[in-house]
Order: C-alpha cells, then structure tokens, then sequence
C-alpha cells in the first residue's frame, strides 16, 4: 500500500474520532493561529494585544479589539489547558475542551481574574505569563452556539462560539458601546477608538466571537 494511502487512512480514523467529517475542513485545530473576531460590535473588531501595560489595576499587559484585520498583533495560537492532554497539531478542538490562547507576538497568555477592568468595571482581561506558561486564570473552555449550525462536537470556522474563564466562570467579551475615547483614556490616547475586553458575568450577545482568519492547522 502506497505511503499516501496509508496517511489517508490514518487521517480519516483520527477525525472520526474526533467526531469530524473526514470531508469537513472548516473545523478549528490546535496549534492554529487565529484571530477572534466580535461578533456584537459587528464583526469588525478584533482581540489583540502588545507589550503595554494597563496603567490601572493589575498592570499587567493589555488586551483590547482593534478594527484592524491585518495586524499580526491579533494573531492568538491555540494550545492544550493546564493539566489537560497534549492538544496535537491539526487535532479538532472539541466543544467543551479547555485551552489556552497564547499571544503569538508576546508569548503572552489570554489571562482573567477578579481585578475590575477599566471602563465597564467588570473583570479585567490582560495577557500573563511568558513563552506561554502562566497559571489557571489563562484557561478557557470553548462553548460551541449549537443554534441552527453544523456542529455541536467541535469548533468550526466562521461560527459563534464562546470563551469561559475555567478560573473565574466569567465570559470573553467586549461591547461597541465600551471603548476607549479622550475622555476615558485623555488626549493622544495610544488605544483610541478600541474596545475595551473583559470578563463577563453572564452569557449574552456581547461575549459571542468567531474565528475567521489564521494560519490554520488541520489533519
């Protein structure tokens, strides 16, 4: 049997399992680089960050979303949770599966805690850690939006999906009303007009997002 064959074969057993489609390659792998898109503020602004630091709080680094598709400041790689199996390249993330997303630029992880976020006075959401190691408030557990969509077993691209704070029980979101302005953050504001990302504490339209862009990894 040619080696081609055998890789075919070895692939369709594995998405089986995985409850995928061997035909069905709009599912979202692990060790993809993603960008998360907000879905309430209409899909124009998306989850980034850099090496600053809040300047209130925790101090710890920033995470807003930006109305810029291109920039390699929103790109996120996905990666296994704190005491969870080893999260293979190109395997489906499960709905319900626990993962971290990691700042490709910074190495950085998408953190929340208790410390109240600037504006909205909710939970702050920052990046932590370094080269990808951190602690249990960087974990998030993917809810899949079962709704007249395709799956309910994994996450696929250009889906609602929601993040929930294995930590703290809190949402990924952000809101078009919540954004940083002169008034907020003073003149010369280096986030003018981005929105501010917290934790929140319910599940509503403001914490729905979707995956679009990236580097993608599958089977």
């Amino acid at each position: 049997m040619k080696t081609s064959s055998i890789r075919s074969i070895a692939t369709t057993f594995i998405l089986a399992a995985s409850g995928v489609s061997a035909d069905d390659e709009n599912y979202v792998g692990c060790g993809s680089a993603v960008k998360l898109t907000h879905i309430e503020s209409g899909g124009k602004y998306y989850l980034t960050s850099d090496e600053r630091q809040l300047q209130s709080g925790s101090g710890q680094q920033l995470v807003t979303a930006v109305a810029n598709s291109e920039s390699p400041k929103g790109l996120w790689q996905i990666r296994n949770g704190s005491d969870e199996p080893f999260c293979e390249a190109g395997w489906p993330v499960k709905c319900g599966q626990k993962i971290r997303l990691t700042h490709l630029q910074t190495g950085s992880n998408l953190h929340t805690h208790g410390v109240r976020s600037p504006l909205s006075n909710q939970h702050e959401v920052t990046g932590f850690g370094q080269d990808g190691e951190g602690d249990s408030g960087d974990d998030w557990i993917v809810e899949c939006s079962s709704g007249g969509y395709r799956s309910k077993t994994h996450l696929n691209r250009d889906e609602p999906f929601m993040l929930k704070s294995g930590a703290t029980g809190r949402y990924l979101g952000a809101s078009s009303t919540v954004k940083f302005n002169e008034q907020n953050c003073g003149r010369g504001c280096p986030i003018l007009n981005q929105l501010e990302v917290f934790g929140r504490n319910r599940l509503d339209d403001y914490s729905h997002w979707r995956i679009e862009l990236g580097v993608h990894l599958t089977k």
